[in-house]
């Protein structure tokens, strides 16, 4: 089988290669930068209308900026410590325990209030 730009001249064939992948490469570069516009970061999941009142109140109380999400699941070990599920939102109260632990923090749950890892918790 003959291929279609077997007569081309070599230069204009590797030119046609060139504006070929250069515009499947701005086709990807838009199609990624469009995917990630509409899909938030994986862990974000569609929050359902009890968390989202929950959320809505958290921001109403301690402000948007002091809004995290759960990264994993958290199982609370020590008395003051909240369980908490993967995706849940929170409103941090204080960024070190009561003995001055920063890597526990207070945080409001939408109700509990209790110490979580501050390690699970990524900005909401």
């Amino acid at each position: 089988p003959q291929m279609p730009h077997g007569r081309m001249p070599l230069p204009g064939f590797w030119k046609m290669v060139e504006d070929t992948l250069w515009q499947s490469g701005a086709q990807l570069h838009s199609f990624c930068q469009t995917f990630e516009t509409v899909t938030p970061s994986p862990v974000t999941q569609p929050l359902n209308p009890a968390e989202e009142r929950k959320v809505l109140s958290l921001v109403s109380k301690h402000g948007p900026d002091k809004l995290y999400q759960v990264t994993s699941n958290i199982s609370g070990s020590k008395d003051l410590d909240l369980t908490l599920q993967r995706g849940q939102i929170v409103a941090l109260l204080q960024s070190v325990d009561t003995k001055g632990n920063t890597s526990r923090w207070l945080v409001d749950a939408g109700g509990p209030r209790g110490f979580v890892p501050a390690g699970k918790l990524q900005p909401y």
